[in-house]
């Protein structure tokens, strides 16, 4: 399958589930869209002013999930799983309505958004892709947590760790190609938290739908969930699932290379914010041919669209 071209899904999915904020139920649909519409958020169970565009620039909550909202405060939150499949599974054009504010949390990872994607089939466009091209290399920094990115010839590369006092996480660290490593590993990783933590998220009003059914809860040395993990690095893998999904906000595939260490929602859509502060930063540009070039330098395949 040409990678270069515009893909949306081939027909419409149908997702039951609940929120693991909210608690609340929630049905959610994604169809097909035309080239050039990108990713569309519509609340269904609001009858107007109901359409929410997933940007960078349109994040309002960052905290242990990503909200987006309107301007007229419509939002829509826990949006990085789906985002992060979307985003590795190749789709460009989609309206994802749903009927409550937060996306379903499922079983906690993008696997079975993935599956069903892959079930719906992929609609292959002859309209070409746009990719922002980081040119010059950043960093945001935020006590021990810090994020980079800089250029990188033909791919988006994700280096994330993570660090915890707790025995059983530890340290991770992780690596990835988004364009040309398999991401299954990536996709099947779930949300985790520390059973210390439960009750700090009951106090702020959160994880109200959150079940051993959804998530990764980590009580002294050992996993409460009796299936385990399933794979090594599922914590540090999970946390880059999540960076996949909030980099999908800059509204196109990322050719850089990024570095990550303890960040996360909130960090990510710093440094977005950061890359386009300034035109210098990045380019916009749309490949003419049908195949990945070995470098994005190479002009014949390319041409400048902003």
């Amino acid at each position: 399958m040409p990678i270069l071209t515009q893909k949306t899904i081939s027909k419409k999915i149908s997702i039951d589930g609940i929120g693991i904020h909210t608690g609340l139920k929630v049905h959610l649909d994604i169809l097909p869209a035309h080239p050039n519409s990108g990713i569309i958020f519509k609340r269904v169970d609001i009858k107007k002013n109901n359409i929410i565009i997933p940007t960078y620039n349109n994040v309002v909550d960052a905290t242990l999930c990503t909200t987006i909202s309107n301007e007229y405060e419509v939002k829509v939150s826990t949006i990085e799983h789906l985002m992060g499949a979307l985003y590795g599974m190749n789709i460009d054009n989609a309206i994802i309505e749903l009927n409550s504010q937060e996306v379903p949390i499922m079983d906690g990872s993008a696997k079975k958004f993935v599956e069903l994607i892959i079930q719906a089939g992929v609609q292959v466009s002859e309209v070409p892709i746009k990719i922002i091209k980081v040119e010059q290399p950043l960093e945001i920094k935020d006590g021990y947590k810090s994020i980079s990115i800089k250029k990188s010839n033909v791919s988006l590369d994700i280096d994330f760790e993570i660090k915890y006092q707790n025995q059983f996480i530890n340290s991770q660290r992780n690596k990835i190609s988004v364009f040309e490593d398999d991401l299954t590993n990536i996709y099947n990783s779930r949300t985790f938290c520390l059973y210390e933590d439960i009750e700090k998220l009951k106090k702020m009003g959160l994880g109200k739908g959150g079940s051993l059914d959804n998530a990764l809860v980590v009580k002294g040395n050992s996993l409460i969930n009796e299936e385990g993990l399933r794979n090594k690095k599922e914590f540090v893998n999970h946390k880059i699932l999540d960076c996949m999904g909030d980099l999908y906000l800059s509204g196109f595939k990322m050719i850089g290379s990024l570095k990550c260490s303890q960040g996360g929602h909130y960090l990510t859509n710093n440094l977005l914010r950061k890359l386009f502060s300034d035109r210098k930063n990045y380019s916009l540009i749309e490949i003419k041919g049908k195949n990945l070039p070995h470098s994005l330098a190479n002009k014949d395949q390319l041409r400048s669209i902003a």
